[in-house]
């Protein structure tokens, strides 16, 4: 039996949507209702920039239908990224090193602790509900392939207690023909999920990692970034210039083959767009890239007789 792919977007409040899908007039508490009458399943990304907080945490499991399915993005100083102290919980801000741009250095492995302790036990009531995911472990361009990486990927699952790791690297040294076997044998044996993507081809780029379709854990987890090389290493690009793609059909059916063999593998199985801008349509009605290009996939993939959860024509 294969796994039917759930397919998503990597947020339900990025500005494309809010401004351009969802109903004039609809209210912020009720865009999150609104997307989970559309797709069964979204990745969280507002926990990369601020701790999730437990009442914020409830709605979220009390807005959503059963069976519905929220992946997290880990907070940043869980993944090594840089972080303004002025994110970090106010009591934890005295106690965090700085790097001379106010942005928390090398902090302690005990202060890290702390942070996942917070993280976890605010996600408890999506995790009562049986509505939590896996955890996203987006890490930077400069995490490299090397022992100490592994050795801090290990420490992280342990914090996790229990949660389901899923790992997306963004340096290039973690799967190009020397380290892809021994990346993916060590996910497989830490037990973590490794996050297939979608990128840019960009030859020679060290800060995107080669697509490569395989599977380290029971789930298949699919990224799509898009494929705008023209825009991923621009000097002063934010993510919305980087991730600016809207996929065509021929495009998303190179992604047949692929997801129909290793869903067949699986047993949960993810697909999730994480292109967040707009283009303009047929008669200037703006077209929000994440919600159509979740939306065409799963067309593409019924079309192919690919199980798939949802209507597929439904916006």
């Amino acid at each position: 039996m294969s796994a039917p792919i759930r397919v998503g977007t990597c947020s339900w409040a990025d500005e494309s949507l809010s401004k351009h899908w969802y109903p004039p007039g609809l209210k912020p508490g009720e865009r999150l209702p609104y997307y989970a009458e559309r797709f069964d399943t979204v990745e969280v990304d507002s926990t990369y920039y601020r701790l999730p907080d437990e009442a914020m945490v409830s709605r979220w499991a009390e807005r959503t239908p059963d069976g519905f399915v929220m992946h997290v993005k880990a907070y940043g100083v869980m993944t090594r990224h840089p972080v303004k102290v002025e994110q970090l919980p106010p009591d934890l801000r005295d106690a965090a090193p700085l790097d001379e741009r106010g942005r928390v250095d090398r902090p302690p492995r005990e202060f890290r602790a702390e942070v996942f302790r917070r993280f976890s036990n605010a996600l408890e009531p999506l995790r009562a509900a049986g509505k939590l995911g896996g955890i996203l472990f987006q890490l930077p361009p400069y995490v490299v392939s090397k022992p100490s990486s592994l050795e801090y990927l290990e420490w992280a699952k342990e914090q996790l207690s229990g949660d389901e790791l899923m790992v997306e690297f963004r340096h290039a040294s973690w799967l190009d023909e020397e380290h892809r076997d021994e990346t993916l044998k060590f996910l497989e044996r830490l037990g973590a999920t490794h996050v297939i993507v979608d990128s840019p081809r960009i030859p020679g780029a060290k800060n995107i990692a080669p697509t490569v379709p395989a599977l380290t854990s029971p789930t298949l987890y699919v990224r799509f970034h898009g494929r705008n090389a023209g825009t991923w290493n621009k000097r002063g690009g934010g993510a919305q210039e980087r991730f600016d793609h809207l996929y065509g059909e021929d495009e998303l059916r190179e992604w047949v083959a692929p997801l129909r063999e290793l869903a067949g593998e699986a047993e949960q199985a993810y697909a999730l767009m994480n292109t967040n801008k707009w283009n303009e349509g047929p008669g200037g009605q703006m077209i929000p890239q994440g919600a159509a290009n979740a939306v065409l996939l799963r067309q593409v993939l019924d079309e192919a007789g690919v199980p798939v959860t949802g209507t597929p024509q439904k916006v």
